[in-house]
């Protein structure tokens, strides 16, 4: 089964050569890692053709943000299942993708997702927060409950049939994907509980008061919109996080 993994980058010349390698070392040979990039002007062209070999698809051109550039990656995908790695992530091990596929063997499985850690920018190996996402069950969308979304994969017919992202979010529209298409679909949502992705702290979502007001009242229009709650879920969404910090230093 052929897994189309996207990355889009822009200004990420420190990390994003881990992150080629990183898809470039995964034992599953059936993928096409699909990178988009928006104009980087720091170095990152540079060290991306260094490992241009492992790459099926380059595109460096002005972008309207990390989601039109993920959409311009799905748009190029075929293959049959599609996940995403950020540029300053890593897998957890080489046989994530094989994982993956194996689940996606079975046809009523419509989406994969598993578990994922935050760790140091500067030191991958030190956890700082744990996310043990537990087992999918409908209802939990509307306590505020959502997969990792690095974690997740979704068969590509489901981006034709419930859309892509939406690029009026700035911040929330990975929420609002997730909730819009496991809200819908029919098929179903395998949970593998194990770790993934290995994610560095310091996202757009919580870098400053700011972003962490402007996520809050995406997170809560995606809700709405998806008819999943508001308030409520929302604050039941935040306080969720509270006991990933301590497994974190559990398992660090």
């Amino acid at each position: 089964m052929k897994i189309s993994i996207i990355t889009a980058t822009w200004n990420c010349a420190g990390t994003v050569g881990d992150c080629l390698a990183s898809v470039a070392g995964q034992s599953h040979a059936a993928r096409e890692h699909i990178l988009i990039d928006g104009g980087s002007t720091d170095g990152t062209l540079a060290v991306i053709e260094a490992q241009r070999a492992g790459l099926a698809v380059l595109v460096s051109e002005p972008d309207g943000g990390i989601y039109d550039a993920l959409n311009k990656g799905i748009a190029r995908a075929s293959g049959a299942v599609v996940g995403l790695l950020h540029a300053d992530d890593l897998y957890a091990n080489p046989e994530v993708l094989a994982r993956i596929a194996a689940a996606f063997a079975d046809p009523a499985v419509d989406a994969v997702y598993g578990d994922l850690v935050y760790v140091a920018k500067a030191d991958t190996q030190r956890v700082i927060r744990h996310w043990r996402a537990g087992a999918y069950r409908p209802e939990r969308l509307r306590l505020g409950w959502m997969p990792p979304h690095p974690t997740l994969y979704l068969r590509r017919a489901l981006y034709e049939r419930y859309g892509v992202f939406d690029t009026r979010y700035q911040i929330a529209a990975d929420y609002d994907l997730m909730l819009r298409v496991l809200s819908r679909l029919t098929g179903r949502v395998e949970y593998l509980p194990q770790v993934l992705v290995r994610m560095r702290v310091g996202g757009a979502s919580n870098r400053s008061l700011r972003h962490i007001l402007r996520k809050s009242w995406e997170d809560y229009q995606a809700l709405r919109v998806n008819g999943m709650g508001g308030v409520g879920a929302l604050a039941w969404k935040n306080l969720s996080k509270v006991p990933q910090f301590w497994q974190g230093k559990c398992h660090g």
